[in-house]
C-alpha cells in the first residue's frame, strides 16, 4: 500500500504543478479540467467553478505520486490552508538536497535552512510560495 498525497489549492493548481514540475524536475503525468468533465457529471458537480480550473492532476515526483486539484473542500474563502503536515523528499545526496531546497524556496519562505545536521547529510524545511510545507532530508 502506498501513501498519495492529494494537495487542493484555491485556482492556483496549474501554477503550482508547474512550478514542482519545473523545480522538483516532476512529471505531469495527467491533467483535467472541470470543462472536461462529462455533461451528465456536470450536473451533479460544482456549478460555480472555473472551467478551466483543475479537477484533477497527477505527478510524478521521484518514485512518488503527488495529487493536486484546484477544487478545495476546505475554503471557507480564506484559501487552501495546507497547515498540520508537510511533504518530504529523500534525495541521494547532499547536493541534490541543496537543489532541491533551493528550487522549492524561490519565492516561498525557509522555516530551518538546509544545513547537516546530526541525523542527516543534509536537512532543512521550508515553505513554498503556495503555502505547502516541505521537509528536505538526506540520510
Amino acid at each position: 500500500m502506498l501513501v498519495q498525497p492529494y494537495l487542493f489549492f484555491s485556482g492556483n493548481c496549474e501554477q503550482a504543478i508547474n512550478f514542482y514540475e519545473q523545480q522538483l524536475n516532476a512529471k505531469i503525468e495527467m491533467v483535467m479540467r472541470y470543462k472536461d468533465m462529462p455533461e451528465e457529471a456536470r450536473q451533479d458537480g460544482p456549478q460555480d467553478v472555473n472551467p478551466e480550473a483543475i479537477m484533477h492532476a497527477r505527478l510524478l515526483i521521484g518514485d512518488g505520486v503527488l495529487m493536486a486539484s484546484d477544487g478545495c473542500p476546505q475554503d471557507d474563502g480564506g484559501g487552501a490552508s495546507h497547515k498540520g503536515f508537510s511533504l518530504s523528499l529523500n534525495p541521494s545526496d547532499a547536493e541534490q538536497g541543496r537543489k532541491l531546497f533551493d528550487n522549492l524556496a524561490q519565492g516561498g519562505q525557509v522555516t530551518m535552512p538546509y544545513q547537516a545536521t546530526f541525523w542527516a547529510k543534509g536537512f532543512g524545511m521550508l515553505t513554498d510560495k503556495f503555502g505547502v510545507n516541505w521537509m528536505i532530508n538526506v540520510e
